[in-house]
């Protein structure tokens, strides 16, 4: 079995697919090594195991309204392109999605996983309970009431296989997204915060040429009084056709684009649920910088664009809000993120990643922990204010290390 991309190959010696609750307790009770599996669309072996792995997939999909509305109770493994469609015919809503709808709830909670937005917080900002069966096969419930909740969330699966989460929600709005084609070098160096200041949800793609970005997809609430965008935006042309972020792939695959307004699910998302995401195959790498070093980033970044160029199929920046969760690569600092789609050719990507870890080291870079990275463990504990409360919680909640494997043994060691 190998994940979405192919680059992992699982070791697991079988894959476990309870029913009910009931059943995944009596499995995590009984197991020695056990992983979560969500969709399987990370490009590092965070859910990798030699034990077992546990799909959340046939568990009882529930999307369960709370009575005042505030919140949606959902099944773990339901994917966000489910959960969208099912809120909006109840006329509420998400805070934000990620560019993939593929992904599934627990999956991109339990590793930081973002959409884009100078205020829109991380994917896991939005949960405000879970439900979480213990590596002893206890059920347990945590809130915000809970002293542990923020070690909780983003947990990389390192303290239970969580079934449910409830997630905050708010009444439905539209979107329209517009295209914005060649944003000049001098914009991008000079006027970063006035491109993200132009949406709810700013997404700037490139390919590190020295003559500036390839596109900027500007995504905007229609309930929020935008006022339209000048012609010659920073030196930008508006696109007059639908765009794919890779240069040379069919648009057929995103999301509308031309400014023309649609529900939230079916334009924050860069790509349709029904559709292959992104450029199929591929790897994937991303890392999060404080805000305020954006320029000195993008700078070193640049700096290395003749060994990028080769490899890349595109890069995408985006700003991601400050959250409170002791793992998110957010925590604690408004974020710019970096993000590079590969092509499949490891023995050519490894490196370079290696050598972009090195240019961000002054930055204190913090990798996605479901993409490709290579950063050494102690800089990465480094990085995290609470990371030490992150490893004693883990070490309190699976004493004996059921949920461990390479990855988290090397990175969350117990």
């Amino acid at each position: 079995m190998r994940n979405w991309a192919g680059n992992v190959a699982f070791g697991a010696r079988r894959v476990l697919r309870p029913r009910t609750v009931d059943e995944l307790q009596a499995i995590v009770a009984a197991s020695s090594r056990l992983r979560p599996l969500g969709s399987a669309h990370s490009f590092s072996p965070v859910a990798d195991t030699d034990g077992d792995l546990v799909s959340l997939g046939d568990l009882p999909p529930r999307c369960d309204l709370a009575d005042d509305r505030r919140t949606v109770t959902v099944s773990a493994g339901l994917r966000y392109g489910e959960v969208a469609p099912r809120l909006h015919a109840a006329g509420l809503a998400l805070h934000n999605l990620g560019s993939l709808p593929h992904i599934c709830v627990a999956g991109a909670v339990a590793t930081g996983t973002h959409g884009s937005g100078d205020g829109n917080g991380s994917l896991a900002t939005a949960v405000a309970e879970l439900d979480l069966v213990l590596p002893s096969g206890e059920l347990v419930h945590v809130d915000r009431s809970t002293e542990w909740f923020g070690g909780a969330v983003v947990a990389l699966g390192s303290l239970g296989v969580v079934t449910a989460l409830t997630l905050e929600v708010q009444p439905a709005y539209a979107v329209q997204q517009a295209v914005h084609d060649r944003l000049p070098a001098a914009a991008v160096r000079h006027d970063l915060d006035e491109v993200f200041a132009a949406g709810d949800s700013v997404s700037i793609f490139t390919t590190w040429e020295p003559r500036g970005a390839d596109q900027v997809w500007v995504k905007r609430r229609t309930d929020r009084g935008w006022e339209p965008l000048p012609g010659g935006w920073l030196g930008t042309s508006a696109a007059e056709s639908p765009r794919h972020p890779v240069q040379g792939i069919s648009p057929e695959a995103t999301t509308d684009q031309l400014g023309v307004p649609g529900p939230w699910h079916t334009r924050l998302p860069h790509f349709r649920l029904d559709h292959t995401p992104s450029a199929g195959e591929e790897l994937q790498t991303e890392y999060l910088v404080d805000r305020s070093d954006a320029a000195a980033v993008l700078e070193a970044v640049g700096a290395l664009h003749e060994r990028i160029r080769p490899l890349l199929l595109v890069s995408e920046l985006r700003t991601v809000a400050a959250d409170d969760l002791w793992l998110s690569p957010a925590y604690g600092r408004d974020s710019l993120a970096v993000h590079f789609t590969w092509r499949p050719e490891p023995a050519g990507v490894l490196p370079l990643v290696e050598a972009l870890e090195e240019a961000l080291a002054p930055f204190t870079a913090r990798p996605h922990w479901g993409k490709v990275f290579s950063t050494e463990p102690g800089a990465l504990a480094a990085a995290y204010p609470r990371f030490d409360d992150a490893r004693r919680l883990r070490g309190e909640l699976d004493p004996h290390d059921v949920l461990g494997n390479a990855f988290l043994d090397t990175y969350l060691p117990p």
